[in-house]
């Protein structure tokens, strides 16, 4: 058999790496859930015509079929999930009897997407998203709250520093409809592609799909230009001379939302009133999120979201909600691609349980065993090979104490490998260090190249 080529979108992880990403998860986990949320999964597949709801995105959704299916099997109608706010929607929607509203969320999962691999973007990754949805009607807090949940979430991030950018749909719909602009979602698609095309092009965009003249799309494109680290963003709106009900709703909702993470600020995460930020899903309604990291701008946002007001609707209820969605992939991988993300060692071990002939296994399972019960990860040496080997072995795999039974000569010994202080022990009192018991995630100041 030929060695196996590498599938270009979907990362394989080492395990220095995966213990890495373990970590970064349980500590989202850890502060989704003390805010409250509940954890779910929902499944990999959802009907094809409830994934084409997405907007653009339904262009990279993964068809699934049978291999020898043909003729009128040949299509299931059904898709690989392409986020997990779309069959979040669904799971509403499904189990809404049985639910508590509102409903506080947290998913981390995998999804697909079949666009084009490059770095932070594949086809399988996974996503850590939270969200609040009530019945019928949920209130701004929600935006709030959501807002400086994820905030405090990343400021745990082992990464370098993360810039939130806030904005919000009302105010960019009140403004454009002010302008007499009577397609605002046109020309929300058009600004949100100011970060990949020049102002000029996007100005034509305005005109051509918007149907805005020239005086408006350069309205639109001032608006776009505002950028505060506070609510001073309001009066740049306000000197801009345009007025509409919708608008003064939108600057006060994203007032509300940058006071909050004003005054709850977060190591590691900075936070910016951004007027461009329009995201280009159709079933955001409200507060919009983007956030990139320093020195990775190119990867695009690895934590963006909003609110929804009819993301999901039976045709009797409709359930508004806010979230949003961590690309814990995106923004792990390159760092791990650039050795500046990993972890202490490849394996939970902390100790090694040394062999000291062939016959004394049984022994040393007994050792290994004590210690587990007690919560200390602890493994066997494969083979009865001498001490320098074994502690060798130790060595190579990062666990950082060696364990030696006890024979008729002597007691229980363990060795810290890396001072090379050894002492007596007992497996049912002896602990190690509190930061040697599980692996820790190392990083470094790598320099990247934009």
């Amino acid at each position: 058999m030929s060695r196996p080529m590498p599938l270009s979108g979907f990362p394989e992880l080492l395990p220095r790496e995966r213990s890495a990403e373990q970590a970064v998860i349980d500590g989202l986990r850890r502060v989704f859930e003390l805010h409250g949320f509940a954890s779910i999964e929902t499944r990999a597949v959802e009907p094809l015509d409830r994934l084409a709801k997405g907007g653009e995105i339904d262009k990279e959704v993964y068809v699934l079929r049978r291999l020898h299916a043909d003729g009128a099997d040949a299509d299931s109608g059904l898709g690989m999930h392409f986020d997990l706010t779309v069959p979040f929607a669904r799971y509403v929607l499904e189990y809404a009897g049985k639910l508590e509203f509102p409903f506080r969320r947290y998913q981390i999962q995998k999804v697909w997407r079949g666009e084009r691999p490059q770095e932070g973007r594949f086809r399988e990754f996974t996503q850590a998203d939270i969200d609040i949805v009530a019945r019928d009607t949920l209130p701004f807090h929600a935006d709030v709250e959501v807002a400086t949940v994820m905030a405090e979430a990343l400021s745990a991030l082992p990464v370098p520093t993360l810039r939130m950018q806030v904005n919000n749909r009302r105010l960019l719909e009140g403004f454009y409809r002010g302008l007499g602009i009577d397609d605002a979602a046109a020309a929300m698609r058009a600004v949100d592609k100011l970060d990949k095309m020049p102002a000029e092009a996007v100005a034509d965009l305005l005109m051509s799909d918007a149907g805005a003249n020239a005086e408006q799309a350069d309205a639109c494109l001032r608006l776009a230009q505002i950028r505060t680290p506070d609510t001073s963003f309001a009066d740049r709106v306000r000197a801009l001379g345009v007025s509409h009900e919708l608008l003064d709703q939108g600057i006060d909702e994203l007032s509300q939302v940058m006071d909050a993470l004003e005054s709850t600020p977060h190591d590691g995460v900075t936070v910016t009133a951004d007027l461009r930020i329009a995201r280009g899903l159709d079933y955001y309604t409200g507060t919009v999120f983007e956030t990139r990291m320093d020195g990775f701008e190119r990867l695009g946002s690895v934590c963006s979201g909003g609110r929804y007001d009819a993301l999901a609707d039976d045709g009797k209820t409709t359930y508004p909600g806010v979230g949003i969605s961590l690309g814990v992939t995106r923004t792990l991988v390159p760092l791990f691609q650039r050795g500046q993300l990993t972890s202490t060692r490849s394996v939970p071990s902390a100790v090694l349980v040394a062999l000291v002939d062939d016959g004394s296994r049984p022994t040393s399972d007994a050792v290994a065993q004590r210690l587990r019960a007690r919560d200390i990860p602890a493994e066997v040496a494969p083979a009865a090979q001498k001490f320098g080997k074994q502690i060798r072995y130790a060595e190579r795999r990062g666990i950082p104490y060696v364990w030696f039974p006890g024979t008729d000569d002597g007691g229980d010994q363990v060795k810290d490998i890396r001072s090379g202080d050894q002492k007596d022990a007992d497996p049912d009192t002896w602990m190690p260090s509190a930061e040697d018991l599980r692996p820790a995630i190392v990083t470094t100041e790598t320099a990247t190249e934009e």
